[in-house]
């Protein structure tokens, strides 16, 4: 003989999809955790799951630890309803707008923002920008205008080389500022220099067509000269004759 103790009660997913339409808005309690997100309860017998990329626009969240506790209430949104095999996909960032629509027209690439280092990896460090949204910085780019590297704690204005609302992924790079304007100086000074050099180039052509034009108006006088003289001689051989 099997015996049952749930067949006593209703089953609450029974019609789960008319109580839990998608697109819903829920309060639940958090239940348990997992590296990947958060178990809630929706009420007795009906669990759900909220993945951790699911959590924040605009945070990085490594653990749910870091987002709430074990007990608390949290409010969700009804993402996916899997009746068969009783599952509820849950959100709770799709309860606001996404931000970084907005944050496509501030952290535009070029842009530049005051953040402060908030952890150090391996390739780079996380930079805290304003409206609390994260941004990353890779090591080549922390370099300070004084030789020294950027460290956790410490402001400095960087600026955004890349963006990508898809992946909600900011690059940034402090080493670039300085590094441009130092390009940006040389190239004025590369500049003026072959300015200088065109207009002394220039000049000296000029003098070199004065001299040329000189010297030919020389030549022209001598000419002149010179046929003034073999008149005058041939006169003078002509007047004995004449006498």
């Amino acid at each position: 003989m099997s015996l049952g103790m749930k067949q006593l009660i209703p089953d609450p997913w029974a019609n789960i999809k008319d109580r839990y339409p998608i697109g819903s808005k829920h309060t639940a309690t958090v239940r348990n955790f997992t590296n990947f997100g958060i178990f809630v309860e929706l009420e007795e017998g009906v669990d759900g799951l909220i993945h951790i990329s699911d959590l924040s626009w605009s945070k990085k969240i490594k653990h749910p630890a870091e987002f709430t506790k074990v007990g608390e209430s949290i409010d969700v949104v009804v993402l996916d309803v899997d009746e068969e095999n009783r599952r509820l996909s849950l959100g709770h960032k799709q309860l606001e707008e996404n931000p970084w629509e907005v944050f496509e027209t501030v952290f535009t690439v070029g842009s530049v923002h005051q953040g402060t280092i908030i952890s150090a990896a391996d390739k780079g460090v996380v930079v805290s920008l304003p409206y609390g949204v994260e941004g990353f910085c890779p090591n080549r780019y922390l370099k300070k205008e004084d030789g020294t590297t950027a460290k956790v704690d410490e402001t400095l204005d960087f600026k955004v080389i890349e963006f990508s609302k898809e992946s909600k992924k900011i690059i940034l790079a402090h080493s670039k500022l300085y590094e441009e304007k130092e390009a940006a100086a040389k190239a004025a000074a590369d500049n003026a220099a072959d300015k200088a050099a065109k207009q002394a180039k220039r000049a000296v052509k000029q003098i070199n067509e004065n001299i040329e034009h000189s010297t030919l108006g020389d030549l022209e006088v001598l000419a002149g000269l010179k046929e003034n003289l073999e008149k005058q001689e041939a006169a003078a051989k002509d007047e004995p004759q004449a006498e």
